[in-house]
């Protein structure tokens, strides 16, 4: 009987360890977290190759947001690119108070929120203070980092909005250039070359 004590003590351990790492971050409601809007510019970067990918960067793109939201993929056909998808908000969509009135999910690399009326903002803002980002990780120390941030804190990444053709499948993930859209194609495809997470 005593393996399965050790058994069950090792389950709880770990469910601990789970739950510990993986909480949310809290922040008191009328706090906006995250003020600023996303930073977007041309840049001169030049196209590379990673992994099977070429990539084309076309606009220079730093952000700090809130982390509404992560999800990881591993079986998708770009998983091996994009790892991790982070639904962001930024301005009042940082803010405590209208979060909670929103249910916010992610699957099949989109971001959904539903809300009951009346909208705790209008929904327009949600539309272009929030957005599913998906992220290229450029090393593994950042690779690293994505897989760990938590809903509630706060991103500091800069790099490129890029396009992505693979170069074995013949398909092509190009990323919006625009925070004003919604529905397919209105993601960001990031090359994320600094990452700095904060829990405030």
């Amino acid at each position: 009987m005593r393996w399965l004590q050790i058994l069950a003590l090792g389950v709880l351990s770990y469910s601990a360890y789970q739950y510990f790492n993986h909480r949310s971050v809290k922040h008191p409601d009328g706090m906006i977290t995250a003020a600023s809007d996303p930073d977007q510019s041309s840049t001169s970067d030049p196209d590379f190759t990673y992994k099977r990918y070429s990539i084309k960067p076309l606009k220079d793109f730093k952000i700090v947001a809130r982390v509404l939201s992560a999800e990881h993929y591993s079986l998708d056909a770009g998983a091996d690119l994009v790892p991790v998808d982070l639904a962001l908000g930024w301005g009042r969509m940082s803010e405590t108070a209208v979060i909670n009135q929103l249910n916010i999910s992610q699957s099949g690399r989109f971001y959904r929120y539903t809300y009951n009326l009346p909208a705790p903002i209008p929904p327009n803002e949600i539309v272009t203070h929030s957005a599913n980002m998906h992220m290229i990780p450029s090393n593994d120390l950042i690779a690293k980092q994505l897989n760990d941030v938590r809903v509630g804190q706060i991103v500091h990444l800069s790099g490129n909005l890029v396009e992505a053709k693979d170069l074995q499948k013949n398909w092509t993930w190009l990323s919006s250039l625009t925070r004003e859209d919604s529905g397919g194609g209105a993601c960001e495809l990031i090359w994320v070359k600094q990452l700095y997470v904060t829990d405030h």
